[in-house]
């Protein structure tokens, strides 16, 4: 058994023994935020529109490799993602809300025909593209989480499905978790509570800003630039959090 996955059994066990006397430590409910049939219209026409279009045909990644023939940027609204995250308060043995979603995922592909995804997000009461990142991971997992929801941990990567009280690796390759592995919501928290639980607002992680400052979640790529992809670190319930170690890579925006 490898160091990393005596560690990630050694935090659930602690994780637990601390979350036996919190109040929220039971099954957990459905996510937040899950897009109505009016988000789903909204999506549509923003990750279809002719501005995403444009984006998608002046996007490349270093190192794509693409198709011989050149093909018109194309998105797929009729395929779209939830993707959801874990809640601060959930971490923290405050809620028994799992996840709140994070953005919603469409297949793409750039105009060189490379695959894509475009993330759009919620900002108020309309929706925008936020991202567009390489690769399908999203339309990958989401088709395997088939009957439950698709939860991304962006710190470690790391993507399972939830189905009532039961969390499915999909891929934790970082967190040493063998696809297929099953987990109780209740020792999914306590992996989460060990290893983010002194980072949640209001720490002394969060006093001091040990990752470089905190506000409010945003993930815009800037504008001037649609390919350009930047490394940011994960928002943790309005909270910037770099998680330093094995276990703790910031979030990154796939290339």
């Amino acid at each position: 058994m490898s160091v990393l996955k005596k560690a990630m059994g050694a935090a659930v066990l602690a994780g637990a023994a601390m979350l036996t006397t919190a109040g929220a430590a039971g099954a957990a409910t459905g996510p937040a935020g899950t897009p109505t049939a009016a988000d789903t219209a909204a999506i549509g026409q923003v990750t279809g529109g002719q501005s995403t279009l444009d984006r998608l045909a002046t996007t490349k990644f270093p190192g794509a490799h693409p198709a011989p023939v050149a093909q018109a940027a194309n998105a797929d609204p009729r395929t779209q993602v939830a993707v959801y995250e874990p809640t601060a308060a959930f971490v923290a043995g405050a809620s028994d809300v799992l996840a709140a979603l994070a953005y919603v995922a469409v297949p793409a592909r750039t105009g060189d025909g490379t695959t894509a995804t475009v993330w759009a997000e919620r900002r108020g009461a309309a929706w925008t593209v936020v991202n567009v990142a390489s690769g399908d991971y999203e339309r990958k997992y989401g088709e395997a989480a088939a009957g439950g929801y698709l939860l991304h941990e962006p710190q470690v990567n790391a993507w399972y499905a939830v189905h009532g009280d039961s969390v499915t690796v999909l891929d934790g390759s970082v967190t040493g978790l063998a696809a297929g592995t099953k987990l109780t919501v209740r020792d999914y928290r306590a992996a989460l509570h060990q290893r983010y639980a002194d980072k949640l607002p209001g720490s002394a992680y969060d006093r001091d800003g040990a990752g470089g400052g905190y506000g409010g979640r945003e993930r815009a790529v800037p504008a001037a630039d649609p390919g350009d992809t930047p490394v940011l670190p994960f928002v943790l319930g309005g909270v910037l959090v770099l998680v330093a170690g094995a276990v703790g890579a910031p979030r990154l925006r796939r290339r």
